[in-house]
């Protein structure tokens, strides 16, 4: 097993202090060493080495990330990098960005995410095939390099990424979660791409809607290209949305000002590399529609959606918006369009495709394995009140009304 292969060493770090851990790990004739790191500035070369010519998402891009450890990670978490590399070669073979904080009474270590980072990837040196052996092996050097805690908890592991498959989601300890991912593979020509790729429903009801708007005034898809277009379109979103989940009766983390600032700060910054876009369904003169979307090699993440679901009656400003950014990712050379995490109805309506994420819960200590048992049965609670829709329903609607309450 590769976790008998395992072996710690202390070892002078300049550039990380004065003692970070190097753990080696042997599996199927497969070695490797791992390193912690606890700042940016000291895997910033490697970090974007491997952005540059290995394999992640746009979730894993370096201004993302760094936006998220600077704006909103807990005061009290620290940052928790792991490099990995081949011990025969000193290849470098994968960084993983963690970070350790503390959680009702224990510390656990988790994926730099803090509720903006739909997917946990690591981000891979190249685009080898990896098998569970491999994956186990480096998951092993992994761990004996982490620093102490209670469990470790990484949810929201895609199956693949751009083609490769997701170390992470090959490990013996991951499990399937109750989160899925859906996306639609954008091919062919733009113009008939919804009739082509989209259930027929949909595509009918998105050429109709287009007509209706068209009718209106005109209609348009516009990109954000400057810092006070940018503005512009990020508070039409921010209006538009809490005013809709207000009237849902739905929490949204766009109600905190940390969060706030944190989609803003990125949306200004990603005009200089195209990282971050912000659209808008324009009618008119009017905004119906802003939609926030990460763009990496391919592929664009929709993340945020705000609508004005009663601008005009019968049409729907997120659908059509929807469409039309299929069709300008199309046009522009996107292959595949993510419509991120969640079950929502309208994805299934649109005729994406959907795959499970996988998730880790591993605890270390009694109270790692304590806390990680009261996981596990909200989880199957989750789990088992989406599988039955009344049931679902009936707690939705509960939610939504003691949130009204505080409201």
């Amino acid at each position: 097993m590769a976790s008998r292969a395992m072996q710690m060493a202390a070892v002078t770090d300049l550039s990380d202090g004065p003692a970070s851990p190097i753990a080696a790990s042997a599996g199927a004739g497969m070695r490797y060493t791992a390193r912690l790191h606890s700042s940016f500035e000291t895997v910033r070369p490697l970090w974007l080495q491997h952005e540059a010519d290995g394999v992640c998402t746009a979730h894993q891009h370096y201004a993302w990330v760094e936006g998220i450890a600077a704006r909103l990670m807990p005061k009290d978490a620290d940052l928790v990098f792991v490099e990995v590399s081949d011990a025969v070669t000193g290849a470098p073979v994968m960084l993983l960005p963690l970070m350790r904080r503390r959680a009702l009474g224990h510390h656990v270590i988790e994926w730099l995410s803090c509720c903006v980072c739909d997917y946990s990837v690591p981000l891979l040196a190249d685009a080898r095939a990896w098998t569970r052996q491999g994956a186990d092996a480096v998951w092993a050097a992994v761990r004996a390099a982490l620093p102490p805690a209670d469990r470790i908890h990484i949810a929201g592991i895609p199956q693949q990424v751009h083609g490769v498959t997701n170390p992470l989601a090959l490990l013996s300890v991951a499990r399937d979660s109750i989160q899925i991912t859906s996306g639609l593979v954008l091919h062919g020509d733009p113009q008939t791409l919804i009739k082509r790729i989209c259930r027929p429903s949909f595509a009918k009801t998105f050429h109709k809607q287009c007509r209706a708007f068209e009718q209106r005034g005109g209609l348009a898809l516009v990109e954000a290209d400057t810092p006070a277009l940018t503005e512009e379109l990020f508070d039409a979103l921010l209006e538009l949305r809490l005013k809709r989940f207000r009237e849902l009766g739905r929490f949204d983390l766009l109600t905190q000002a940390p969060v706030v600032d944190f989609y803003r700060h990125a949306a200004l910054q990603g005009l200089s590399d195209g990282s971050v876009r912000l659209f808008g369904l324009r009618v008119g003169e009017a905004w119906l529609a802003s939609i926030y979307v990460l763009a990496r090699k391919g592929t664009l993440h929709t993340l945020l959606l705000g609508i004005d679901q009663n601008a005009v009656a019968n049409v729907s400003p997120g659908l059509t918006t929807m469409g039309k950014l299929m069709m300008w990712g199309c046009e522009r050379g996107f292959d595949y369009f993510d419509l991120s995490v969640g079950s929502q109805g309208y994805k299934e309506h649109i005729g994406a495709s959907s795959s499970v994420l996988a998730e880790i819960c591993e605890p270390m200590t009694v109270r790692g394995r304590a806390a990680n048992a009261a996981i596990l049965l909200r989880s199957r609670a989750e789990g088992m009140a989406r599988s039955h829709p009344r049931l679902n329903k009936t707690i939705q609607g509960l939610m939504r009304r003691l949130r009204r309450l505080k409201d």
